[in-house]
């Protein structure tokens, strides 16, 4: 049973991301929307971490554009309406509140 974990909040406030990678199943996959596409800036903790392990990472490229972050290559850059087939191609949908 897979889940698509929605990650909103910055990494740099909380341990959020560190603990939805703790959980992550080999099946799981990880969405960065809002404030939390500031995990994908170079050089960093969260950037690293995301790096060291094998992730489905997806990130909303509107989130991404207005606040000026690249995705990298190993990420890949979503809409809306593909956010919407990511939650149904899953089991269970977990929002990191």
């Amino acid at each position: 049973m897979s889940t698509l974990h929605v990650l909103s909040h910055s990494p740099f406030g909380d341990d959020r991301l560190t603990s939805c990678l703790r959980l992550l199943g080999s099946a799981d996959a990880v969405l960065l929307a809002g404030d939390a596409v500031y995990a994908l800036q170079p050089d960093t903790v969260p950037f690293s971490a995301l790096q060291a392990r094998p992730v489905n990472l997806f990130v909303l490229v509107e989130d991404a554009q207005a606040r000026a972050i690249e995705v990298p290559d190993w990420a890949e850059a979503i809409d809306y309406r593909a956010f919407v087939e990511l939650s149904v191609r899953h089991a269970k949908v977990n929002s990191w509140l």
